[in-house]
């Protein structure tokens, strides 16, 4: 039970952190609702849902309720998919409301010694620099290679582990060697006619253990007819930061990011990953009460675009695609579709290629659980909500789940491996799709 001087703080932090407006803009019809999975998954439970989490917070800027543990729950258990806001006829921005209830939570209270000492390793540490994420990530690669991880799996010391965690550690990706982190080009000219000038926001997950994936990126690019210009200073695009509760750290690395991409002068700003993508079209409004960067915000929210809208804009999807009898479902990235609002380009591309098969499946725009680290500090509910999709999956009869995000890729993997359908069905990053599809197909017309 918080002390009555711990209330006052916590109250105080959610007036100052969050729009009051925007909660007022809720008119609690309900059309959230159906779209919300928590809500589902709790049985109905408007405690779960983005008009119960709206009064919560309201209730507790108006002084009527505390913040107690139910409070700080399901705020926790909400996976920030955005799914309710497409479907809000009042459009109540829920994912900034969110990341304000967050920050005044995180801010204010005392975290433990081990708390602090991990949230600081993490989003001090690791996260802000690629140099330091090379280094941890090839702490990956050593365990893989080296022959630990056999020596781990045939002494099951892993069945010590939460099964989630457990089942990904078989589904992670080789880690690509230290020499090919460290060593990617800055500047990649388009083969054939130059059609526009880009810059790449690398990332860092994508840029070190999904290396393969920015690889393909670029590659796709370059067929499309883009100069491409991938700023060394960039650095994370900080969602974790901001979904975290450390919303002046990620206010930080946003100026970072503006800077490097401003001086890259390009036509637009491509990403790869869903998560990241919504996050940086975010920075207008995460430094809307700045005067000295508002402005340099929005001009850069203003370029950023999906490698599948560039490609579209490009008629990437009119270029000689084909994949031998290849049976096909696309799984959204929440934070594409909800952030973004990128549905239709994906789809357009995936049912352009020729000799393959797309079958739309249902409840497609529903999260995976992935939702970031949820799946990790939330795996009941993630998994849940995982075993729901693989219902939707199985019921498609695909071969091969496409998805737009890290990972939502590593969470559909994760579904396959627990179906013990991996000798069935593959999940893979659209982009790799697309290069094998474009080389297949200008093979076959040469």
């Amino acid at each position: 039970m918080k002390t009555t001087k711990e209330q006052a703080s916590l109250r105080k932090a959610f007036k100052e952190h969050i729009d009051y407006d925007e909660l007022l803009n809720c008119t609690r019809c309900g059309f959230c609702l159906p779209s919300c999975p928590t809500y589902a998954q709790t049985g109905n439970d408007e405690v779960h849902s983005p008009r119960g989490r709206i009064a919560l917070m309201k209730g507790v800027v108006d002084g009527l309720i505390e913040v107690t543990e139910e409070v700080k729950e399901s705020i926790d258990l909400c996976l920030g998919c955005r799914a309710c806001e497409p479907v809000c006829p009042s459009g109540v921005k829920f994912g900034q409301l969110l990341e304000q209830a967050r920050e005044a939570i995180y801010q204010t209270k005392k975290p433990s010694v081990k708390e602090r000492v991990l949230r600081n390793l993490a989003f001090e540490r690791v996260f802000p620099r690629h140099e330091r994420m090379i280094s941890t990530v090839g702490l990956l690669r050593f365990y893989q290679q080296s022959g630990l991880q056999r020596v781990t799996r045939k002494l099951g010391i892993l069945k010590f582990f939460p099964e989630p965690m457990e089942t990904m550690e078989r589904v992670l990706p080789l880690v690509p060697k230290r020499k090919e982190m460290k060593h990617r080009p800055s500047r990649i000219k388009a083969k054939g006619e130059s059609r526009m000038n880009v810059a790449f926001f690398s990332g860092c997950l994508m840029d070190t253990m999904f290396l393969r994936i920015n690889h393909d990126t670029t590659k796709l690019l370059q067929y499309a007819g883009c100069n491409i210009v991938v700023p060394e200073a960039q650095v994370c695009c900080g969602a974790l930061h901001g979904h975290s509760g450390e919303g002046n750290r990620a206010r930080e690395m946003a100026k970072e990011n503006i800077m490097a991409f401003e001086e890259a002068e390009v036509d637009y700003i491509i990403t790869n990953a869903g998560g990241c993508g919504a996050f940086l079209v975010e920075y207008e409004n995460l430094l809307k009460e700045d005067p000295v960067w508002s402005k340099r915000a929005k001009a850069f929210t203003e370029k950023i675009r999906d490698i599948t809208s560039i490609l579209v804009e490009l008629d990437f999807h009119q270029k000689p695609l084909s994949l031998k009898n290849q049976w096909i479902t696309y799984q959204d990235s929440c934070h594409l579709r909800n952030g973004q609002r990128v549905y239709e380009d994906p789809r357009k591309l995936l049912r352009s290629i020729k000799g393959s098969h797309y079958i739309e499946m249902e409840q497609a725009d529903q999260c995976c659980g992935s939702a970031g680290i949820y799946n990790l500090v939330q795996s009941e509910m993630a998994m849940k909500i995982l075993d729901d999709k693989m219902k939707k999956v199985k019921y498609t009869e695909a071969k091969v789940i496409v998805t737009t995000n890290p990972g939502c890729l590593l969470q559909m993997k994760l579904g396959i491996e627990r179906e013990g359908l991996s000798d069935h069905i593959k999940a893979i990053h659209i982009v790799e799709l697309l290069v094998e599809a474009f080389e297949q197909g200008n093979e076959q017309s040469s």
